[in-house]
C-alpha cells in the first residue's frame, strides 16, 4: 500500500507543476479551500469510508504542491532560488525526495553511520581507556565531523572573509557567519582529515583547529570535557587514530539528513548507557512516539496556524537530545505552514545531551534557537522563569527521584499558587508530576491563546496516592480546573530501557466547548507493530498509519470500543474510614 501511495504521490507533484495556471491568486484561494475542507470531510467519513481519506490525502498533497509553485518564500529557500531559474524539474525531484521519498532508508542509514562510529571506540581506545569513558571522546568528535561536514562547501569562503577583515574589524562573526551561511564558522586551515598532514604537530594543530570554531561552536564542546583527555590521547598515539578515523565518516547533510543525525547521537547514547547500566530512556523518546504526541498537540489547530505568517513558541523542561523540539517545527513546517516563525525552548540537566541539543539546534535552520537551550535542573532553577508558551512537549525521567531539588521545590511550594506547585507535592522518589505541574504553570494565559501541552509518563501519575495524598490533590487540581483534555495509553516495550506501559497527557486551558467538563480516554495499546530487531527494551513502534489512527480517535470525540469519553467528576473519590467499636 505505501508503495502505491508514494507512486501517486509522485504522479500528482508532477501533475501540479506541469499544469498552467493564469489566475495565480485565485487558483492558490480555492485550491486551499478545497483541499482543507476535503480533508475535514473525509476525517469524519473515515470511519464509513477508510478509502477516502486516503483520496484525500493525495489531493490535498497535490494542491500544496501547487502552493509551493507559487507560494513567496524567504530568500534563502532552495524552491524559490529553482523557481527563479525556472527549473521545474529540479524543484519536483526536490519535494519528491524531501517530503515523499525521505524516509524510505532512514532506519539503515543511521544504523550503518552508527555501527561505524560504535566500532571506532572499540579499536581506537579499548586497551587504553575505560569503556565507561569511550562517550567522552566519540560523542563529542561526532558533533566535529558533522559541524566541519556543513561547513565544508562554504570553507574557502569563510578563510578568504577572514583574511580581509583580519585587523580591520573587531566583531567578525556576523561577516563570516555570512560567509558561512551557518550561524557558526571555523577560521582554521584544517579540517580532520588535512590534520593527519602533520603527525608530528597533530596536538598542536588539533588545539588550533578546536579554537578556530566560533563561540557558540566551543561553548557546545566544552561541555563534553574532551579537553581533559587532549594530553592523554597524544602521549598514548591515540589522537592522530581517531583524527583519521572520523576523518572518514561521511556525515555530509547531503549523505546524513537531520534526522538521521539525530537518531546517530541517540542510538551512541543508548550504547553507551546501556553499557555502563544507566538509565538511557532520560535522554530521548522514540521518534514514533514523539511524532505521535505532535500530531496529537496540532492537528486541532490547523485552522489557527494555517494560514499567514504567526509566531509560536514550543518548549520541553527535560529536552534531552531535543528531539521533541526539532520534530515539532519539521511537522509545522512540512505538515501545516512553512511560514509559521517557530522558536524553540529547552532546558536539560545532563551536560552531555545538553551539548548534543544546542548542537543539533545549531545545524538546523537558522541556528537562532540553539541560544534558547538552556543547562540546569528545571525543578529547582527554571531558566525560562518568565515565560509561558504556545505548545510544549516533554518525557521527564521515569521514577526519577527529586531529593537534590527538594529543598528549593518545597520552598516554592510554602508559596501556593503564586509558585509552580501550589496543588501539592507528590513523594520525593518520583519527579514526574512535578514536571506535569511546572508545564501546566508555562501554558500561555487564556488571554493570550492560551496553551496546548503533551506529557509522556508511566502509569504512576495516574494510579500513585490515596485520596488526600499529594499526588491525589494534583490529580484532583487539574480535573477541577478542566486542564486534562484526553489520556493516551500506549503500548509496551516502546522506550529503549523499559518494557512497561505509558500513557500520553493532553492537557490544555482552552478546552473547545465540546470537550469542556470531560476527559477522553484512548486505548492504544494494540497499535504496534514488532520491529525486525530489537533495540534494548524496545520491541515495538507505532506506524505512521497507526498513528494517523490514534489522531483521528481523538479528533473525532467520540465513544467506541477504543475511545471513551468521561465526566471530570467521574474521576473523584473520597476515603473513608470506618472504625468498629471493640466487642
Amino acid at each position: 500500500m505505501q508503495i502505491w501511495v508514494n507512486i501517486f504521490k509522485i504522479i500528482f507533484t508532477y501533475i501540479a507543476f506541469k499544469l498552467p495556471f493564469h489566475n495565480k491568486k485565485y487558483t492558490i484561494q480555492v485550491l486551499k479551500l478545497f483541499a482543507l475542507n476535503f480533508l475535514r470531510v473525509a476525517f469524519v467519513l473515515d470511519h464509513y469510508i477508510p478509502t477516502l481519506f486516503l483520496i484525500a490525502k493525495l489531493v490535498t498533497y497535490s494542491c500544496y504542491c501547487i502552493f509551493f509553485h507559487f507560494r513567496t518564500l524567504p530568500p534563502n529557500n532552495k524552491l524559490l532560488a529553482f523557481v527563479h531559474r525556472f527549473q521545474q524539474n529540479k524543484i519536483i525531484k526536490y519535494i519528491i525526495n524531501k517530503y515523499i521519498l525521505k524516509s524510505s532508508d532512514n532506519v539503515s542509514n543511521f544504523q550503518e553511520k552508527a555501527n561505524f562510529i560504535w566500532s571506532v571506540a572499540d579499536e581506537v581506545l579499548r586497551d587504553d581507556l575505560k569503556a565507561g569513558k569511550y562517550r567522552d571522546l566519540i560523542l563529542p568528535f561526532t558533533v566535529i565531523r558533522r559541524i566541519e561536514c556543513v561547513l565544508e562547501p562554504t570553507k574557502e569562503d569563510v578563510l578568504e572573509r577572514n583574511k580581509i577583515l583580519e585587523g580591520k574589524v573587531k566583531d567578525k562573526y556576523s561577516a563570516l557567519c555570512d560567509a558561512a551561511d551557518c550561524q557558526f564558522y571555523n577560521t582554521s586551515q584544517y579540517d580532520l582529515k588535512k590534520l593527519l598532514d602533520d603527525p608530528k604537530n597533530i596536538k598542536k594543530n588539533f588545539l588550533a583547529y578546536m579554537d578556530s570554531f566560533s563561540d557558540n561552536v566551543k561553548e557546545v564542546l566544552s561541555k563534553f570535557n574532551i579537553d581533559n583527555y587532549i594530553d592523554f590521547l597524544d602521549e598514548n598515539n591515540l589522537l592522530y587514530m581517531l583524527v583519521e578515523k572520523f576523518g572518514n565518516v561521511d556525515l555530509h547533510p547531503d549523505a546524513v539528513s537531520n534526522m538521521e543525525m539525530g537518531y546517530i547521537f541517540e542510538e551512541l547514547l543508548r550504547r553507551f548507557n546501556e553499557n555502563m547500566n544507566e538509565n538511557p530512556g532520560e535522554h530521548f523518546t522514540p521518534r514514533e512516539v514523539i511524532t505521535m504526541m505532535v500530531h496529537l498537540l496540532f492537528h486541532q489547530d490547523m485552522d489557527i496556524i494555517g494560514h499567514n505568517h504567526p509566531v509560536r513558541t514550543v518548549y520541553d523542561p527535560a529536552c534531552g537530545t531535543g528531539g521533541m523540539l526539532t520534530v515539532s517545527r519539521d511537522y509545522v513546517h512540512e505538515e501545516i505552514n512553512p511560514n509559521v516563525d517557530m522558536h524553540l525552548y529547552g532546558q536539560e540537566v545532563n551536560p552531555e545531551t545538553y551539548a548534543i541539543a544546542k548542537a543539533e539546534l545549531l545545524l538546523k535552520g537558522n541556528g537562532r534557537d540553539s541560544e534558547n537551550i538552556m543547562l540546569g535542573s528545571t525543578l529547582s532553577n527554571d531558566q525560562h522563569a518568565d515565560m509561558t508558551f504556545h505548545y510544549q512537549l516533554s518525557n521527564p525521567p521515569f521514577g526519577k527521584d527529586w531529593k537534590k531539588d527538594k529543598k528549593i521545590v518545597e520552598a516554592e511550594a510554602n508559596r501556593g499558587f503564586s509558585g509552580r506547585f501550589g496543588a501539592g507535592l507528590p513523594r520525593s522518589s518520583d519527579g514526574q508530576m512535578l514536571f506535569l505541574m511546572h508545564m501546566i504553570s508555562k501554558m500561555r494565559p487564556l488571554g493570550e491563546g492560551g496553551g496546548r501541552m503533551g506529557i509522556v509518563m508511566n502509569g504512576s501519575p495516574l494510579f500513585t496516592g490515596d485520596a488526600g495524598s499529594g499526588e491525589s490533590e494534583i490529580r484532583r487540581w487539574i480535573l477541577e480546573n478542566d486542564m486534562l483534555e484526553a489520556i493516551v495509553a500506549l503500548p509496551d516495550q516502546l522506550f529503549y530501557n523499559t518494557g512497561i506501559n505509558t500513557y500520553v497527557w493532553i492537557c490544555t486551558n482552552r478546552k473547545d466547548e465540546v470537550r469542556k467538563g470531560k476527559v477522553q480516554l484512548i486505548d492504544g495499546t494494540s497499535c504496534y507493530i514488532n520491529m525486525r530487531k530489537s533495540l534494548g527494551d524496545k520491541r515495538h513502534e507505532i506506524s505512521q498509519e497507526q498513528i494517523e489512527t490514534l489522531t483521528r480517535l481523538h479528533a473525532r470525540f467520540e465513544e467506541n470500543e477504543y475511545s471513551q469519553i468521561f465526566d471530570n467528576t467521574a474521576f473523584g473519590y473520597r476515603k473513608i474510614t470506618i472504625e468498629r467499636p471493640l466487642r
